[in-house]
C-alpha cells in the first residue's frame, strides 16, 4: 500500500520569521521612503479581495492600490513594488533543520506534496528559494486549481498526481488544512502548540514528529 504525504506551505513547512504587517513595513520604506498603516490596510484590502476572487494578479493589484494611495512624488512603479516585497518575503522565510530531515526521511518511503493556498509561480519560486524544488512529486497551489483550500479540489488534486493509495495532510490552519484535508479523504495532521481541543492528531513541531517516526 502506498502513502503520500502533503504539507501545507506557508506557517507550516515555511516559516515566517517576522509579522507579515513587519514585511510589508520593510517593503515598503526600501521601495517608497515611507510606510503608514494607512498603506498596510490598502494594499492588504486590495491583496485579499484580488487573492480570495482568484484574479490572476493580486499581489500587483495589491500594489497598484499602494500607489495611487501614495504620495505623488514617489517614484515607483506598482511591478517594482512587488519585486521588492517578494524579495523581502522570502528574505523572512525559513525551514527548520526538523523539517528538512523529516522530507529527507518520508521521501525514502513515501511520496511528498505540496499543498498550498498560493499564487503558482510565487509559491513555486518559495520553494526553490529554499533549495526544496526538486524535493516534491507534486505541487498543487489553489490558483492552479481555480480554488482555495479547503474546497476538496486542491486535495483532489496533489491525489490524482500522486496516485497513492493513503494520503496524508500535514498543515497548521485548521479549517483550510485539516477539515479540508478530511473532507477530502485524507489523514489530516495538526502541525500546533495549542492542543486545548485535540480532534485530530496533534503535533507541536517537526521535531515531534521526526521522533515519532525513528
Amino acid at each position: 500500500m502506498s502513502t503520500a504525504v502533503c504539507f501545507d506551505l506557508d506557517g507550516t513547512l515555511v516559516e515566517f520569521t517576522v509579522p507579515y504587517e513587519t514585511i510589508l513595513e520593510e517593503s515598503f520604506d526600501a521601495a517608497l521612503g515611507y510606510s503608514t498603516p494607512e498603506l498596510l490596510e490598502t494594499y492588504n484590502d486590495a491583496f485579499y479581495e484580488a487573492f480570495l476572487a482568484l484574479e490572476s494578479e493580486p499581489y500587483l493589484t495589491g500594489m497598484r492600490a499602494v500607489r495611487s494611495a501614495c504620495n505623488v512624488d514617489v517614484n515607483a512603479d506598482p511591478e517594482s513594488l512587488v519585486d521588492v516585497l517578494r524579495e523581502h518575503e522570502f528574505a523572512a522565510t525559513r525551514v527548520e533543520t526538523a523539517a528538512r530531515s523529516l522530507l529527507a526521511s518520508l521521501g525514502e518511503r513515501h511520496h511528498l506534496g505540496v499543498v498550498t493556498n498560493g499564487v503558482s509561480d510565487w509559491q513555486e519560486a518559495k520553494l526553490r528559494y529554499h533549495d526544496l524544488g526538486d524535493v516534491f512529486d507534486a505541487v498543487v497551489c489553489s490558483y492552479d486549481v481555480g480554488t482555495h483550500k479547503p474546497d476538496p479540489a486542491p486535495f483532489e488534486a496533489a491525489n490524482e498526481s500522486l496516485d497513492a493509495d493513503t494520503c496524508v495532510m500535514i498543515g497548521d490552519d485548521y479549517a483550510a488544512d485539516i477539515e479540508g484535508a478530511r473532507n477530502a479523504g485524507f489523514v489530516p495532521v495538526h502541525l500546533t502548540t495549542d492542543v486545548a481541543e485535540v480532534t485530530v492528531p496533534d503535533l507541536g513541531s517537526f521535531g515531534t514528529l521526526l521522533d515519532a517516526l525513528r
